[in-house]
């Protein structure tokens, strides 16, 4: 993936919302959606660098809404469907850049890249937490 193929409109920055994400905005959702990378090489760059949270990639749908993958190669997984500490960090991410005016919500898919399609609602405050609430699909049922 190079500059060329991100959003200029949202620059790449880290967010903190409990854990740090990196932010990638692409421009093209043909890019967003066919995109692949490598999980261990994911995985030692988000070791080095102290990222415990998913590398948060997105693209806008419309104004305010957004889908998103998250890439999270731990275990067997390598994209996280429901991610309610990477949306509160894009929330964040958007207030700190004055990429939206608030109080505003803005909404996230996540997970349809992995059959397991999710929808969260992120409410960006002028000043203070940024709240997530939605729904996702339960990967197994509890025992």
């Amino acid at each position: 993936m190079g500059q060329s193929e991100l959003h200029p409109g949202y620059p790449p920055k880290v967010a903190f919302a409990g854990n740090w994400h990196p932010i990638l905005v692409f421009a093209e959702r043909s890019t967003f959606d066919s995109y692949v990378f490598n999980p261990d090489a994911m995985r030692a760059l988000m070791d080095a660098q102290g990222w415990a949270g998913t590398v948060t990639t997105l693209c806008e749908i419309a104004g305010g809404e957004f889908d998103s993958r998250n890439l999270f190669p731990v275990g067997t997984i390598t994209e996280d469907p429901a991610t309610g500490s990477a949306a509160a960090a894009f929330g964040a991410y958007l207030r700190l850049l004055s990429l939206v005016q608030t109080p505003t919500r803005v909404i996230v898919h996540q997970g349809s890249h992995v059959g397991r399609p999710s929808v969260l609602m992120v409410d960006i405050p002028p000043q203070g937490g940024i709240v997530v609430s939605g729904e996702a699909v339960e990967i197994a049922e509890p025992t």
